[in-house]
């Protein structure tokens, strides 16, 4: 059992697989990809095909973080329902077996796009992308819980309250030095919630175009990974962390579209956008959308802060980006707290 994050044991996971994945053959290599920062993910190849195997990264964890159970949990529960996503194909809870928990899905063929802006696509085809990703977005929160056996999957109601207390707790147990900003922000969420409106659905957590596979030659969504922060919760909290990628810059740390002309590239605005989404929903409008922006800046940032603390203690999956990435925290607090005092 290798202790090195980026290496698997293939002598022993081989033999493991081809006992517990009908027709898995013979492995013959396990290679980690370069991308992700929560969860190890590697792709397989056997000699009868290609898998991908995603893995909680070893050593000391925060409390509920790379849950790669709930990921193989609600993938497995999607795969009859409008929602694109792979097929899994087992989950091993064995620590035994390369030192954490991990799963096994398939490897689809497909693009994965990296920059919001989509720069290697024609006009055409980003307006494609983008309204295929709102429609899977629309699809996702109108499925049922219950009927996809997903009910007990989170607590329904005071998604907010829970959810600014949790990762008010993750950003404190990582913390590595005083961001005002920060401080602040969390203060106002947790004094200007809206009123609970009833609204309870199946929610991504991470829900942004580099969690997707889009087919090779069509605006096509092959699959939706990254499922790790997928819960019972509000709608709006996907919505509203996709639509930071309208306001986050377009170079350094992200890849977002906060600077670029959206209308000559054929990207739609955030108002077109949640305008599509509340279309598709049925929903007339979305009231305090200030707030559910702030959230998504402040869980982003608790987020990076927990990335920035496990690079630093030599325990990220790519420790160089994941300092890059927690150095952003003041700027993600920064620009919630600009939102908030531009809605006043």
């Amino acid at each position: 059992m290798s202790t090195d994050i980026a290496i698997l044991d293939i002598e022993t996971l081989g033999p493991y697989l081809a006992s517990h994945i009908p027709d898995f053959g013979t492995l013959l290599s396990a290679e980690k990809f370069a991308g992700g920062q929560s969860n190890p993910t590697f792709l397989l190849t056997t000699d009868r095909g290609r898998y991908v195997l995603r893995r909680k990264p070893p050593g000391q964890l925060l409390k509920s973080a790379h849950a790669v159970e709930r990921e193989y949990r609600v993938m497995a529960a999607l795969g009859d329902t409008p929602v694109p996503v792979p097929r899994m194909h087992h989950l091993c809870e064995d620590q035994e077996v390369i030192g954490s928990t991990f799963f096994v899905m398939d490897f689809l063929e497909g693009r994965i796009f990296w920059e919001a802006r989509l720069p290697d696509c024609d006009k055409a085809e980003r307006t494609a992308i983008y309204d295929a990703m709102n429609e899977t977005l629309a699809a996702l929160h109108d499925v049922d819980p219950e009927k996809v056996g997903l009910a007990d999957f989170g607590r329904p109601g005071s998604y907010y309250e829970r959810q600014i207390t949790r990762w008010g707790q993750q950003y404190r147990a990582s913390e590595t030095e005083t961001i005002p900003a920060m401080d602040a922000l969390m203060a106002w969420l947790a004094d200007n919630q809206p009123t609970d409106d009833g609204q309870v659905s199946l929610v991504h957590g991470d829900f942004r175009h580099d969690n997707m596979i889009f087919a090779p030659d069509e605006p096509r969504i092959l699959a939706v990974l990254d499922w790790e922060l997928s819960t019972l919760g509000h709608p709006y909290a996907d919505l509203a962390y996709q639509c930071m990628q309208w306001r986050l810059p377009s170079e350094g740390a992200f890849r977002g579209m906060g600077d670029v002309d959206r209308a000559s590239l054929g990207l739609p605005t955030e108002e077109e956008y949640v305008a599509r989404y509340c279309e598709r929903r049925g929903i007339a409008r979305i009231d305090d959308w200030s707030f559910y922006v702030a959230f998504a800046f402040f869980r982003l940032a608790a987020i990076l802060q927990g990335v920035y603390r496990r690079a630093l203690d030599g325990n990220a999956s790519n420790p160089e980006r994941g300092i890059r990435m927690g150095e952003t925290v003041p700027l993600l607090a920064t620009m919630a707290m600009r939102e908030i005092e531009e809605r006043r």
